[in-house]
């Protein structure tokens, strides 16, 4: 990472989204990841992050592409932006708004990415699937809060649940709004979780 400075070009990136968002200054942590795949990596890319509202946690196996890391940073600060506009105790949040604080963060990625640069997930299940699995898993479990086992399990899926389940229909919902409505990055930090269904 020190070697493709991959600092200077989080920073860059992260410089020029906090403008044209007018997005928070946090601190941005930067890791090593190690190879092997886990829950939070951006499947094959190898690259994870985590965010709160007031820092952001970005993990890198090696530098390779530029537009990569860009993705990931758009995808984990737009998480920075909505939780901070939407200043409610973590606690508070339900599977809904966790769906779909997913699916925007990753619209967002499209919109300044490219498609080439969404997660698999986004891609992972036709929309008949996406449609049975919403009522077969999700539909009556969207009041789930985050500290209770069950939103876990069927936002990132894993046994009987499908895997990234969550993950998935947030982007389908998500698509599905925009294909009717205007997209406006700033908007889509405060709109209500319930706006979008």
């Amino acid at each position: 990472m020190v070697k493709h400075k991959a600092w200077d070009k989080v920073g860059q990136f992260f410089q020029k989204y906090k403008k044209k968002w007018n997005g928070p200054d946090i601190p941005v942590f930067l890791f090593p990841l190690a190879q092997n795949r886990g829950l939070f990596i951006r499947e094959e890319k190898s690259k994870a992050g985590v965010s709160f509202p007031d820092k952001m946690f970005l993990f890198l196996s090696q530098y390779e592409d530029p537009k990569e890391i860009e993705a990931l940073l758009v995808h984990e600060y737009h998480h920075v932006c909505r939780l901070r506009m939407l200043n409610k105790k973590m606690q508070d949040y339900t599977l809904l708004d966790s769906i779909v604080i997913e699916g925007l963060a990753e619209y967002a990625v499209l919109k300044n990415c490219g498609q080439e640069y969404l997660a698999s997930w986004c891609n992972m299940y036709s929309e008949k699937e996406i449609s049975r699995f919403w009522d077969q898993y999700l539909k009556k479990q969207l009041g789930k809060k985050k500290n209770e086992r069950a939103h876990d399990e069927l936002l990132y899926g894993g046994g009987r649940v499908p895997k990234l389940l969550g993950y998935a229909v947030g982007y389908n919902i998500i698509g599905k709004f925009y294909e009717k409505h205007n997209y406006s990055t700033k908007l889509s930090f405060k709109i209500p979780a319930d706006k979008y269904l």
